[in-house]
């Protein structure tokens, strides 16, 4: 569309400097009707639209195809009474902290183990393909670890990690979170929470 424009506009300039060009020396000042040069580029576009829009192929009809008819009647849809359900296969909650509870305060540079206890809320048993992986806040130089044994849905599983407390005094904070044999998280993040006097 723009090509066509262009050359319009090209084509009326072309025509009005040749027309000044065999114009006397005394040129004489003619009007210039801009509604006009304006009409002229609008319809030169719309017959060139026209054009492409003729030439385009268009769809062919499809002749018509065999009707098929049943010999057979089909009995009703018997309607549906069951109830949708969630599914959720990996699932968990937090239970309690079996050992350093929350708020322990502990000599920095100490090594400790934070033991907790979670329940398999949801449909699939974990195997021992599945992490306590690191979440976020303070690691504690804690390492990602596989479970010991498989936890089966409606089962309660104690789950350890090694941690050391920082060297600096202050209050830290860790968490942690399951992960499946797909490498997808899941269920309540695990927290560790710790005073280094």
């Amino acid at each position: 569309m723009k090509k066509l424009l262009t050359h319009s506009t090209l084509l009326l300039l072309v025509t009005l400097l040749a027309a000044c060009a065999n114009q006397s020396a005394e040129p004489t000042p003619t009007p210039v009707n801009v509604e006009a040069i304006q009409t002229q580029a609008v319809q030169t576009v719309v017959a060139a639209v026209t054009q492409t829009a003729a030439a385009m192929p268009t769809e062919t009809p499809l002749p018509p195809t065999e009707t098929l008819v049943p010999t057979e009647t089909l009995s009703p849809t018997p309607e549906n009474t069951a109830t949708a359900t969630i599914n959720i296969c990996n699932s968990s909650v937090f239970v309690s902290d079996v050992s350093v509870p929350d708020g322990t305060q502990i000599t920095g540079g100490q090594k400790f183990v934070k033991t907790w206890k979670v329940r398999n809320t949801g449909s699939c048993g974990w195997t021992t393909a599945y992490t306590l992986r690191y979440g976020y806040g303070d690691r504690l130089s804690g390492r990602d670890t596989y479970l010991r044994t498989a936890v089966l849905p409606g089962e309660e599983a104690e789950i350890s990690i090694e941690l050391t407390a920082p060297l600096t005094p202050g209050t830290y904070r860790g968490y942690w979170v399951l992960f499946d044999n797909n490498a997808f998280s899941f269920g309540q993040y695990l927290s560790v929470i710790i005073t280094v006097p």
